[in-house]
Order: structure tokens, then sequence, then C-alpha cells
């Protein structure tokens, strides 16, 4: 008799706890198909879109991404885009190799150059900036994150802005020393634009814009919209190690978009090696780019970035 009662009574709760879990199932529905309908009808902040978007997003560097908008801005004489070719560090291979072949095709770039290896070469890369080559600053001791080993008794955690603005200073006197003018282009070693670590962490990006007409990054993951860009913190993409198609597809890329492809490369060489441009690929992109046919703007970084300020009406 208790068996039966006890038996019973956890039936009865069994069934109460399906009819409320059913409850809430249907309530749950509702809501879905309301939100739906008010959608439908006259939007609604509550988008649940994401239940359903399965889109494929496009490709940048072969990484999917937001969809980019075409730009409206008007290139030169028709051009659908820019590029600019950029190295740094005054690799001796720059000046014996890479700035020859570079006057071959008349294609203009911008040096962020180290003083102490600039100087190995001092009379070459007054050459180079007379033939119209932009000489950048690129600091003094090339300080980057202590994560790299090289630069761990240098390192940018380690920095404050006021010593940093002192030797971005050091290397413009220096600069200026030798080829008579003031940089107005700079390259963040490392592209790293950080000084300190942690809560103390502070951007040097606005020292850099203070002081330059711009500021190039490195590794990014895709080109510049002339219209929109931050000159003090222009994209840069990996020019090292790179064959022609793999650069191509870039160059189309950014074609389709108006955008404004900054590459980065450091030494200048026809044999593979770490941090290496290939001759071949650069002499192809110089042929494809001074072709008229392709609607291609080729030059170095001040040149374009002054048209750009221009034409947004910027001092």
């Amino acid at each position: 008799m208790i068996t039966n009662f006890i038996l019973n009574n956890f039936k009865l709760k069994m069934k109460i706890k399906r009819l409320k879990l059913l409850g809430a199932c249907i309530l749950f529905t509702g809501i879905i198909f309301t939100n739906t309908q008010c959608q439908k009808s006259k939007g609604s902040n509550l988008n649940l879109s994401f239940l359903h978007d399965t889109k494929e997003l496009p490709r940048i560097n072969n990484t999917k991404h937001n969809s980019q908008q075409i730009t409206d801005f008007k290139w030169p004489d028709g051009k659908k885009m820019a590029i600019s070719l950029t190295f740094d560090d005054a690799r001796l291979t720059q000046i014996d190799k890479g700035i020859p072949l570079l006057d071959k095709y008349d294609v203009k770039a911008t040096f962020y150059v180290s003083p102490k290896p600039m100087m190995e070469r001092l009379e070459g890369w007054k050459q180079a900036q007379r033939n119209g080559h932009d000489i950048g600053n690129h600091t003094l001791s090339h300080p980057c994150t202590g994560n790299f080993a090289f630069s761990r008794n240098n390192a940018l955690e380690d920095r404050t802005l006021k010593s940093l603005k002192t030797e971005i200073d050091s290397a413009n006197v220096l600069i200026k020393e030798a080829f008579g003018v003031l940089p107005v282009s700079f390259a963040y070693p490392c592209g790293n634009t950080f000084v300190g670590r942690g809560i103390n962490t502070k951007s040097y990006v606005p020292l850099i814009a203070s002081q330059f007409e711009t500021g190039r990054k490195w590794y990014d993951e895709g080109p510049n919209d002339p219209s929109f860009c931050d000159l003090s913190q222009l994209t840069g993409l990996e020019l090292d190690g790179k064959s022609f198609d793999e650069i191509l597809k870039l160059i189309e890329s950014a074609k389709k978009n108006g955008q404004w492809l900054v590459l980065v490369g450091h030494e200048m060489n026809d044999e593979e090696g770490q941090l290496t441009s290939l001759l071949s690929t650069i002499e192809a992109i110089c042929q494809y780019a001074t072709d008229p046919a392709n609607g291609i703007w080729i030059d170095n970084i001040h040149n374009i970035a002054s048209f750009i300020k221009e034409q947004r009406g910027e001092k």
C-alpha cells in the first residue's frame, strides 16, 4: 500500500517536470517566432541572424575578413590603385643590388635607414636620395618587443615615451646631417607601436604623428584605404620571401578596391634567405606596375601620402 503510494507520487512529479519543460520549449519557440516576425515587419534591435548566417566571408592573405568597401578615392591620371615598395634597416644589399634594379625601371621606393649601416654606404645613399628615393627614420637602435631575443636588452617594454623620443630625434639629426633634410617618413621597428607594459603601456603613435607625415607598420593583413587610413599607422604587408604570383594576388585585390598597397622588405637579393625580398619578385613588380595598361601608380611613401593629404584637404 505504502509502496504504491510512493510510486504514484513519483510518477506525478515526473509528469509535472515534463510539463514544465514542454512549456519552456513552447515559450522559447514563441519568442524566436515573434522576433522573426518583428524583424520582417519593422526591424528589431535583437538580431538573431547569427543563428542562420552561413555566408562565406572574403579572404585577405588567405584569412577570412569582413567585406571591404570599394573606395571612391580618385587616384591621379585615372590610376586604379597605388603601390609603395619599402625596405628597412639600410642593409647593404639594398644599396648594392636593390636600388640599381629599382633605378633601372625608374621606380621610387622608401628606405627606412638605421644610421650605422647607412654610414657604410653613405655616398650611395646620398645618390639614392638624389634619384628620388625617400629616406625615412627607423630609430637609432631598432627597439622591439623583448619577446624577440635580439631585443631583450633593448625592449620596448622597458622604454618610456621620453627615451624613445630622444632616440628618434637623434636619428633625425644624423639623417639631416647626411642628406640636408629632415625625414618625413617613419617605420616602427618590428611593427611595434608601444612602450611599457601592463597598465603602464602607452602608444607612441601620437609621437610619430606629431613629428612625421607617415608611420608605417609591418605584418598587417590588408592594404590602406586612401580615403580613410591613418597616415601615422599605415599597414605594411610582407614582401620578404614572396613570389611574384603571391604578390600579384595582393595587387589585384587592392586594385579592385582602389587601395594603397604598401609592401615591406629587408634584404634585397637574388638568393633566398631570412628577411629577404627576391630581386626576381621586385623586378616583376616593377615591370607589372610600370605597364600603363595595369593602371597602377607606384611611388615612394612620401609622394603618395602627400597626394592623399591634398585630396583629403589635410595640411
